[in-house]
């Protein structure tokens, strides 16, 4: 609680429409998956609040993730099969980056990311050194 602040939960809405802050819970979310390069952090029924303060939207979730390798998938609720996964490679964003900056075609582009392991700007200088 904060020092001389609100001292019940109406007060405390008062302060916070004040500040500017709203708070709203999203109902009925089944899970939330945060996925980094190699890892995926699964949220299974978690509680998602959206706060904004000023303008700015920001995602609260709460709940204790199961942390797994990427590209790895759950076995599905009710015993349907899931679709199948395709090979783990490198991000979208990251093999236009290397077409367009080293001006190769799509599977020159993957392939050299694959041998950078997945840097995009040593895929890049290896496509660009070569050529010379």
């Amino acid at each position: 609680m904060i020092p001389g602040g609100p001292r019940n939960s109406r007060e405390m809405a008062q302060m916070m429409r004040r500040l500017g802050l709203t708070s709203e819970p999203v109902p009925d979310v089944e899970e939330v998956i945060v996925r980094t390069r190699t890892k995926e952090h699964v949220f299974e029924r978690p509680e998602v609040t959206v706060l904004t303060v000023q303008g700015v939207r920001s995602y609260q979730v709460v709940g204790q993730p199961v942390v797994r390798p990427r590209g790895a998938a759950a076995a599905p609720a009710g015993g349907v099969p899931a679709a199948p996964v395709a090979p783990a490679g490198p991000p979208e964003e990251d093999v236009r980056l290397v077409m367009e900056q080293a001006n190769v075609p799509r599977e020159e582009a993957v392939e050299a990311l694959f041998q950078a392991k997945g840097e995009p700007a040593e895929a890049i200088l290896k496509i660009l050194t070569r050529s010379r």
